[in-house]
């Protein structure tokens, strides 16, 4: 009797278990969305594919499935928003650690601190109660007045690429879902809501979707955030052609596509074009005194009717709602989400690792005393050399975690350059500010009287007069028109008097050290009068202990450039086409120079850049072998030997290029098609191996509409940067 009371039971077990699939951690993915989609009513199925709130969308409360709580990233955890508006909450437990920038995590060119950075900051995600992470971003860097350049990884789609993916599969490990974005050409800030972008079939696949379809081929993102442009006409977050035809069918992607905040515009294409989660939609939400709510949005009532009218058939809905299903299944459902962690120190040592390998180092040359050389470098600096160091800038003290729009975030502590290099120097230190740019605003500029700026910059030069080293902290910051969502710089000229005050300084005192922030190149007119250069980008929390790391020999830097510093705004490719090409003109941009982006269009039109595409310095100096070649099973492997034949253990990216033994003036002469950091001790050599796949040589035929071989003669270039090239060897795919 007991047996048959226990067999009884086992049997209602497994008979609930099967009932139930959808709740059954055990059974397949699609398995539990089958099941939960079989169980739906028409109204429920709506309710999951748009907003319920500023920042959740629907589950279904009946049958226990959970809502989606979304938050932006990607450098953070934004801090909690009120239900229904853009108001902080002013909750007191949201705290968190700001991660460096993505366009310093390009520059590390380490594909393991991308996953570390990936583990970390999903980690914080997921202890917020976060089930998807709005980014990272990977839209090209075309423009270098581009407001939201931070948050992308650079000009290289090869780059951002690999850049990504392990980020992206870090990330999804914990059961947190990346949204990459913004799928796609999101390119500017200026007229994002409206910009009609024209780009040939050629440069959209090759520079522009590339690193979307690395991410969709070799991470699994489970999102994608469609972006506010429009191509071919049509906003591309309801696009059918790109969404359907490329995203979900050609691709096989199975994720869902959420739109970016208000970028949904009609609900017929919305419905039929592709996108699964509507949100942002210009609403208030359930403000009493909102007439407009989370109901009337394109894919709510609306949508809703449309179905229950025949007018669209109800399989459009189901597989809007299996990619919904899927995106909690493997999140908000997922038994092995991570608890997380926030603020830990664990995550510290991840930022500062982070913030230390992005670091580049563009100049360092022996200063000039009374005509003559002082006989080394300036950095890393001897702490013993230097009695009175005055550091000047802004951005010394201001917090560079603040601003930027939605990557704005709320740190439990940061510390500054000025707090790290008093820690360094102690009483040695003083600090002038130089220059204010006023609070970091939202779609506004916050003037600073002109009589200010000139008090700060009188009392920046008469200090330097008594110092004997000058550190300047300046660049960009997170004011609207810098680095900042909805607006685009206005110049490539440092803002502020920033380029007068440090040429002043020069003039002054040769011994003077130029520390830049911000996520874009710029102008740098005064290059020639100081003695060294140093590129921070944004460096989150340990921005200044990773910063006095580098700058006093404890860490020996390493970055290298993901974007191409030009001498001249002028010299970028887009440039000499004129406005068609950037702004635009009546909403419209012309991408003319077509896949000459960056450091490809600098060859072609033999310009010479300030900062090539991949520089970066050392404290230390290495030395290439000749490299090697031989096919592989289903490419072809390059080798190479490198030498450290410096004093100092240091990093160096070693980066193969690769392109036509006869270059047609359509292609670019060399393209970035791998790269390996090697980590080498004094007079170590190590070999670096390279890897290029014969998929990988092809380019897009326009007339097929596919990928080919346009030569079988190739050249693979071995170097430092792109313009520093160590090594060549040719060869046929005969």
């Amino acid at each position: 009797m007991k047996k048959l009371l226990i067999f009884a039971s086992l049997l209602l077990t497994a008979l609930a278990t099967k009932a139930q699939a959808y709740l059954n951690p055990q059974a397949s993915l699609e398995q539990r969305v089958e099941d939960a989609l079989s169980r739906m009513t028409t109204h429920e199925k709506i309710k999951v594919l748009h907003a319920q709130s500023k920042f959740t969308s629907a589950g279904v409360p009946r049958l226990g499935i959970r809502q989606l709580n979304m938050d932006d990233g990607p450098h953070g955890v934004r801090e909690e928003l009120e239900w229904n508006t853009w108001n902080p909450a002013k909750w007191t437990n949201d705290y968190i650690v700001a991660f460096p920038s993505l366009t310093c995590l390009a520059a590390t060119w380490n594909r393991d601190l991308s996953s570390l950075y990936g583990n970390a900051v999903s980690e914080e995600f997921a202890f917020r109660g976060k089930d998807v992470m709005l980014g990272p971003g990977v839209n090209i860097q075309r423009t270098p007045l581009n407001g939201r350049a931070f948050e992308y990884m650079g000009e290289d789609p090869y780059l951002a690429g690999e850049m990504v993916v392990p980020y992206i599969k870090a990330a999804q490990a914990n059961g947190v879902a990346c949204c990459l974005k913004h799928f796609v050409l999101n390119d500017q800030e200026t007229d994002r809501f409206t910009v009609n972008v024209n780009v040939s079939e050629r440069a959209l696949r090759e520079i522009y979707l590339y690193p979307f379809k690395k991410a969709v081929d070799d991470a699994h993102v489970y999102t994608i955030m469609g972006s506010y442009n429009l191509w071919h006409g049509t906003h591309c977050c309801q696009h059918d052609e790109l969404l359907n035809g490329i995203l979900k069918k050609e691709w096989g992607w199975d994720g869902a596509l959420i739109s970016d905040w208000g970028g949904v515009t009609d609900t017929q294409e919305a419905a039929t074009g592709g996108l699964d989660i509507e949100m942002g939609t210009g609403t208030d939400g359930k403000l009493k005194e909102s007439e407009f709510t989370f109901d009337d949005y394109y894919l709510a009532k609306p949508f809703e009717r449309l179905i229950e009218e025949g007018r669209i058939p109800m399989s459009v809905l189901d597989d809007k709602v299996r990619r919904v299903l899927r995106t909690i299944f493997r999140t908000a459902m997922n038994p092995r989400k991570v608890v997380g962690s926030q603020c830990s120190e664990a995550h510290y040592e991840a930022c500062r690792q982070i913030g230390e390998e992005g670091i580049v180092l563009l100049k360092n040359a022996q200063p000039l005393t009374k005509g003559k050389a002082s006989g080394q470098n300036i950095l890393p600096l001897d702490l013993s050399k230097y009695q009175h160091i005055l550091v000047v800038g802004e951005n010394a003290t201001r917090s560079l975690t603040q601003g930027g729009g939605s990557s704005e975030l709320k740190t439990l502590r940061d510390t500054s350059p000025l707090e790290a290099l008093q820690q360094v120097f102690g009483n040695k230190i003083e600090h002038a500010q130089g220059y204010a740019s006023g609070r970091a605003l939202y779609d506004h500029v916050d003037k600073v009287p002109a009589e200010e700026n000139a008090r700060l910059n009188a009392e920046a030069l008469e200090k330097a007069r008594q110092a004997d080293l000058i550190i300047f902290i300046g660049g960009l910051n997170k004011n609207h028109r810098q680095d900042c969502e909805n607006g685009d710089r206005e110049s490539y000229d440092l803002s502020f008097g920033q380029n007068e005050l440090i040429a002043q300084l020069a003039a002054i005192q040769k011994n003077i050290v130029v520390v830049m922030f911000g996520g874009n190149p710029y102008a740098t007119p005064w290059l020639r009068e100081v003695a060294a250069l140093v590129h921070c980008w944004y460096l989150g929390s340990e921005a200044g202990t990773s910063l006095a790391n580098v700058l006093t020999g404890k860490v020996n830097p390493s970055g290298k450039l993901p974007v191409t510093f030009a001498r001249k705004y002028e010299d970028y490719p887009y440039v000499k086409y004129g406005k068609e090409a950037y702004p635009g003109v009546d909403k419209q941009v012309y991408y003319k120079e077509d896949v000459f982006v960056g450091y490809r269009g600098f060859e072609k039109n033999k310009t010479v850049p300030q900062f090539p595409f991949g520089f970066g310095l050392s404290y230390t100096t290495f030395k290439y072998g000749k490299p090697s070649i031989a096919s592989a099973q289903d490419g072809w492997t390059i080798t190479v030997d490198v030498t450290n034949t410096g004093s100092r253990e240091g990093k160096e990216t070693v980066q193969l290029y690769v392109g036509e033994q006869k270059v047609a003036a359509t292609n670019p002469i060399k393209q970035l098609k791998d790269f390996a950091k090697l980590s080498l001790k004094p007079g170590e050599t190590k070999t670096a191996t390279l890897h290029v796949s014969n998929q990988a040589l092809q380019s897009w035929d326009e007339q097929n509409h596919q990928w080919k071989l346009l030569s079988d003669r190739f050249r693979a270039y071995v170097g430092a940067s792109s313009a520093d090239i160590r090594g060549k060897v040719d060869f046929s795919l005969q």
